[in-house]
């Protein structure tokens, strides 16, 4: 089996998507998805990009309440056939790359799910955005923060929402660490670890082509630690260094980072110390140190379940299929204005992209790198 993020992102099947229940989610801080029949509006929303992971959100989806598949843009006609009849598209709903921006004359699709390599985000959802549809840009949502600006900029032009696929962002593990550390129960902040990395596969995969990834591991995974070390801490960083390792040039060729570490520093005081690898596997783990406790997470942002405990104990969240989760408190962002707990609008992604790009300079130069 090719070991790719999927993969690594916890080897999770169809099967165990459909055996995983979403629990009464109340005490996450999330609406009860389980009690009483949902009467609401439903977003409506067209997948594109039909690979893996787009899949993967289908079928989280058919357990949604507040969000409904019902369109496809694909390149490859035989898969649209396929998720008609496994998902009931009608014709109507279904597009190519070239024809999409026709959506603008659809009323039955209220927002279009981009699922596709990084460097196709950009044009891609600044034509979502010309066509008058809410974006939902899977992570990272550019290749630098230039382009994840105007994605940005495009989206309020058009006045549609731009949203992030932080799915993270929403599950319940992760909002009670998050709780915690709010509510003082960690102390001052002092540390972060972040580490993500599994033994990239097929060398021939785009995420191993410069172009459609726009770099490598820490486009990729390296991601989450960065991300997670934001929402962790609760700060935003003001200085990065980071390191290049490099032990397969034929594979990881110039511009595809292999393994970065990277370090950040908070105006708390904190710092964050991050791993972003393509060559070791075991790597999902998130700690945060206060003094006054801790929070260990392991697996950290794998598909599920997520596992953790604190100074105080095992955490007991509930477990939950994240992109169901996530599709249902994205529909009540867009349709209801509903704020999360944790941002995952296209400004949120703007800041990743903009800590992604002075790590890349960091690595460049062997300098710090000053964040503004």
């Amino acid at each position: 089996m090719k070991n790719t993020r999927r993969h690594f992102l916890h080897k999770i099947t169809a099967s165990a998507i459909a055996l995983t229940v979403i629990p009464r989610l109340g005490m996450a801080g999330m609406s009860d998805l389980t009690e009483k029949p949902y009467d609401g509006p439903v977003l409506r929303v067209a997948i594109m990009g039909l690979g893996g992971y787009g899949t993967r959100v289908a079928e989280a989806m058919q357990s949604c309440k507040k969000a409904k598949l019902v369109g496809v843009i694909s390149g490859t006609p035989s898969k649209i056939k396929n998720w008609q009849e496994k998902y009931g598209i009608p014709e109507k709903n279904c597009y190519n790359y070239e024809n999409f921006d026709k959506i603008r004359d659809n009323p039955d699709i209220d927002a279009v799910y981009v699922i596709t390599p990084n460097a196709l985000h950009h044009d891609q959802v600044i034509r979502v955005a010309n066509a008058g549809k809410h974006a939902i840009c899977e992570k990272p949502m550019a290749l630098n923060a230039k382009e994840g600006q105007e994605m940005v900029d495009a989206c309020k032009k058009n006045n549609v929402k731009l949203l992030v696929g932080y799915r993270m962002h929403f599950e319940p593990h992760t909002l009670e660490v998050i709780r915690m550390r709010k509510a003082g129960e960690f102390g001052k902040i002092l540390f972060f670890q972040g580490l993500c990395g599994f033994k990239s596969g097929d060398p021939n995969q785009w995420r191993l082509n410069k172009q459609l990834a726009g770099g490598g591991s820490m486009m990729d995974i390296g991601i989450y630690a960065l991300n997670g070390a934001r929402y962790m801490i609760g700060e935003e960083p003001v200085w990065v260094t980071a390191q290049e390792t490099k032990t397969d040039p034929q594979k990881f060729k110039e511009g595809v980072d292999e393994t970065i570490q990277f370090q950040l520093g908070f105006p708390g005081g904190a710092v964050a110390s991050c791993l972003s690898t393509y060559s070791m596997n075991n790597l999902d783990r998130f700690f945060l140190n206060g003094d006054k406790g801790f929070a260990e997470m392991q697996p950290s942002t794998g598909y599920g379940p997520i596992k953790g405990r604190t100074h105080k104990g095992e955490l007991d969240q509930p477990v939950v299929v994240h992109q169901t989760l996530q599709m249902e408190e994205m529909s009540d962002i867009i349709l209801h204005g509903k704020q999360p707990v944790v941002d995952v609008s296209g400004e949120e992604g703007v800041r990743d992209l903009k800590i992604i790009d002075a790590i890349y300079l960091a690595v460049k130069t062997g300098k710090k790198v000053a964040l503004k």
